[in-house]
């Protein structure tokens, strides 16, 4: 087997390495590259939202909807609880996408204080065809793996994510 290509991140554990030979810097290079991938495939998925009149943050609140099941309605606390937002940040998004028509919002029929968001048809055929456009970027993405490989990521970065969650480290 070839060795592995150098990148970015090794160059700047390389430097590490030269001027503190004493660091252990395994760490940097997985977070490093996480981080890093992360960049690249946001601004990906930003491309792959553009064209159906969408930013991440809005199709993020039409996906939640959708993976809601019908009648596609949540509350705005549900979502910003599912989104981890504030209510202003949720309020803002949700009036973007109700003047785009891909929302609605109404009164709670079990809360007279609370409000309903629903999805609209214009809203669903949106986000469905959002979602595919992301997927189609993603597969792209990693298609670089063969599928044992992929399946191997996807269960070490679920165990790094399970043992990172909730340590407030």
């Amino acid at each position: 087997m070839s060795a592995p290509r150098k990148d970015p991140v090794d160059a700047i554990v390389d430097q590490w390495a030269a001027v503190r030979p004493d660091l252990d810097t395994k760490a940097m290079e997985v977070f490093g590259r996480i981080f890093r991938l992360s960049r690249a495939m946001g601004d990906r998925m930003e491309r792959a939202y553009a064209p159906h009149g969408l930013a991440r943050g809005e199709f993020d609140v039409l996906a939640t909807l959708r993976r809601s099941g019908e009648p596609y309605t949540l509350s705005p606390r549900q979502l910003s609880g599912t989104l981890m937002l504030t209510t202003g940040g949720m309020t803002g998004r949700l009036d973007k996408l109700e003047r785009a028509g891909l929302i609605r919002r109404s009164p709670d029929p079990h809360d007279r204080r609370g409000l309903q968001v629903t999805l609209t048809e214009k809203g669903l055929t949106t986000v469905d065809e959002a979602v595919g456009a992301g997927l189609a970027a993603e597969t792209t993405a990693l298609s670089t793996l063969n599928a044992e490989q992929a399946d191997q990521l996807a269960d070490l970065l679920r165990e790094l994510l399970a043992g990172t969650e909730g340590t407030g480290s």
